[in-house]
């Protein structure tokens, strides 16, 4: 029997129906009026004045002069590390084409989209490693055109270390724009901001929001965000890992949500007890603790294969696995957006600078799609080439077919090929 040691607060449906109305007058705002609702929102929310919304290259190298060498090392080494995988990724990736029945070639295509506009978080901290996580795919997939937006600081400029990590990544155009008014821009496109095919990349719920109301005017990724972790653990896992690794996505943000799933009732109890030892010396605590009391949530199971089933449910984001033998696990394990095995396996590893990507699908999402890839950005499409052995073949079954179905402009349309005539004879 399933028992909660810790239960998340119940978000209102009166907050979530006043975040659409929000966004939706956001969204049209930019529709109607372009660049100038973009420069009012960026002087409403952002409190600068932008005269100029894309950035130049010599902004770009005077970001990267206030960067310590030591950064540019690092970033050079998560950049490295991210292409080097998308580039496996790609390779899985085949054209063919076979002939199926004599006369009758198929065949599949993997065509890069165009357009795609790579939304990067500016908010509470600088996350270079969504610059490339966004960014370094769609270039490896061979995206021709690449428009970040990240919104400025207060100081009306784009973080340097931000603005420097997307250039490397290989962004074509970059905006001083962010919130709900930036998916706006890519989807519909302004005075300054082009559209774009395909939106990518996390943010807040407002960002979220926006991506989940011009879908179908433009391809998104995911919705993705706030971020979640969900600890499976048992009682050989230490309490000061699991509990520095709850609170490491609590602190990106008061929505986002840190779960422990445990066998053991003293482990979880423990676990409480040290988050609340670690926030008194955590410099995140104020967003962390908030999170925490929000969403945070510990689950007692009886069993192991209990907790596996209740971790397959709530299929979250990033799912780390802090039992003994943590990769025999593996194939009981289906509903995640990225999976880290063994206690060593943190997920801030895979959110710098391992390699895989941490645009992951949330709110349990994962059990239907799986996080951004090199994927993301391609369109797998299909051709045919049919012969004269082929068409004697198909037509027949298709005539057959489109006739029974009374679709007889079908009919002809195979007909003809295979007689020269539009229509058949009353006894087929």
């Amino acid at each position: 029997m399933v028992e909660f040691l810790k239960e998340q607060e119940v978000i209102p449906a009166q907050e979530k129906n006043e975040l659409e109305q929000t966004v939706a007058s956001i969204i049209q705002q930019v529709r109607n009026e372009g660049d100038i609702a973009l420069k009012g929102f960026l002087k409403k929310f952002d409190k600068v004045e932008i005269d100029d919304l894309k950035v130049s290259e010599d902004d770009v190298l005077e970001a990267k002069k206030k960067l310590p060498a030591t950064l540019i090392e690092d970033m050079a080494f998560s950049i490295e590390r991210i292409r080097a995988f998308a580039e496996a990724q790609r390779r899985t990736l085949t054209e063919f084409e076979q002939e199926m029945i004599p006369g009758v070639h198929l065949g599949q295509k993997v065509i890069p989209i165009e357009s795609v506009g790579a939304y990067v978080p500016g908010g509470r901290y600088p996350l270079l490693s969504s610059a490339q996580m966004a960014i370094i795919p769609a270039k490896v997939a061979g995206v021709s055109n690449i428009r970040v937006c990240t919104p400025p600081t207060k100081e009306g400029v784009i973080h340097p270390a931000v603005l420097y990590a997307a250039h490397q990544s290989g962004a074509d155009e970059i905006f001083s724009l962010g919130g709900a008014q930036a998916i706006a821009a890519l989807a519909y496109g302004t005075e300054t901001v082009s559209p774009v095919n395909k939106i990518t990349g996390p943010g807040n719920r407002f960002v979220t929001e926006a991506k989940r109301q011009v879908n179908g005017v433009v391809g998104i990724d995911l919705l993705a965000g706030p971020s979640e972790v969900l600890v499976l653990a048992d009682k050989t896992a230490q309490a000061e890992y699991v509990a520095s690794d709850l609170l490491a996505q609590s602190e990106h943000d008061i929505d986002a949500q840190g779960i422990l799933v445990t066998t053991s009732r003293e482990l979880g109890l423990e676990v409480i007890h040290e988050i609340e030892k670690q926030l008194q010396t955590l410099p995140t605590a104020k967003v962390a603790r908030e999170s925490w009391r929000r969403r945070g949530q510990v689950i007692l199971a009886e069993s192991l294969d209990e907790a596996i089933s209740i971790t397959n449910h709530l299929a979250a984001e990033h799912l780390h696995v802090q039992v003994e033998e943590a990769y025999s696990h593996l194939d009981k394990l289906t509903n995640y957006g990225s999976l880290f095995l063994g206690e060593n396996a943190s997920v801030v590893f895979a959110d710098k600078v391992c390699g895989t990507n941490h645009i992951l699908p949330t709110n349990a999402a994962a059990k239907y799609t799986g996080g951004v890839w090199v994927g993301t950005f391609l369109k797998v499409v299909t051709y045919q080439r049919i012969e004269n052995e082929g068409v004697t073949q198909l037509a027949p079954h298709c005539v057959r077919q489109s006739n029974r179905e009374g679709l007889i402009g079908h009919l002809r349309s195979a007909n003809i090929r295979l007689t020269g005539k539009l229509d058949i004879e009353e006894n087929i």
